[in-house]
């Protein structure tokens, strides 16, 4: 596996980390590789680490390339600040193509809480879109300004014809960002006939991430074995969506 770090514009804080699976002859059946492109949450105030690098390593062990966007957050900050970060992220991707062995019409992004905001707008609004986009417990309405660090458009008026298929996953019983957000956002895929599947878990608290204890913080309450299921179910959509790779030669 390669590491690389790259800073995505002149703001030295907003970093690109790869995590680059290696090819071999043992992999004959790979020319190229899906990715996916993470992007944490924390409330704009921070990227949260719990949403980061275990995530990562859990899609690149399902053989992604797998990419980390530490993007701009803080109250100094706005949302088309954090938003240019990302959209400059899928387009280093794409112009990285080659050189990281990937499958250009196969990126994907998830993001989780603010994060999941972000890339909301990356498929919504993004002047270069996903191939795929998973939300995970997403900010979308304009009304979660009140908890973030700073103004954000309401996405589920964004939706359009070019939006990508979605997979988003998030709890009933979550608080902080309630399942308004799931579901206003999956009304407006309908309307606008972009496929998409959707998992509203009864239990869990915000934040979950994998909802494993190595994502836990040593919290009871960031473990949850349904929940947990996500992960899973994310996979087979993504299958469907971009693709596995092909096993069809007799040993």
């Amino acid at each position: 596996m390669r590491y690389e770090k790259v800073h995505v514009n002149e703001n030295k804080d907003v970093i690109l980390t790869a995590y680059l699976l290696d090819s071999s002859d043992a992999f004959s059946n790979i020319s190229s590789r899906p990715a996916i492109l993470i992007l944490p949450g924390g409330g704009y105030f921070n990227t949260s680490d719990r949403e980061a690098e275990p995530i990562a390593m859990a899609y690149l062990a399902e053989g992604f390339n797998t990419f980390i966007l530490r993007y701009s957050v803080g109250t100094e900050h706005t949302f088309d600040v954090s938003f240019k970060d990302a959209q400059d992220a899928i387009s280093i991707l794409k112009d990285n193509a080659q050189k990281w062995n990937i499958a250009e019409n196969k990126i994907a992004v998830i993001g989780f809480s603010a994060g999941g905001h972000l890339a909301a707008a990356l498929g919504t609004m993004g002047r270069i879109r996903p191939n795929a986009l998973l939300l995970g417990y997403p900010c979308i309405l304009s009304s979660m300004s009140d908890i973030l660090a700073f103004a954000v458009p309401s996405l589920e008026k964004e939706v359009d014809e070019f939006t990508p298929p979605t997979f988003i996953f998030s709890s009933f019983e979550d608080q902080l960002v309630p399942v308004n957000n799931t579901i206003q956002f999956m009304q407006a895929l309908n309307e606008k006939n972009i496929p998409f599947e959707s998992h509203i878990f009864q239990r869990g608290t915000h934040g979950l991430s994998l909802s494993k204890a190595l994502t836990s913080s040593g919290l009871t309450s960031f473990v949850d074995n349904d929940f947990a299921q996500w992960f899973d179910m994310s996979i087979s959509w993504l299958h469907k969506i971009v693709g596995n790779f092909p096993a069809v030669k007799e040993s």
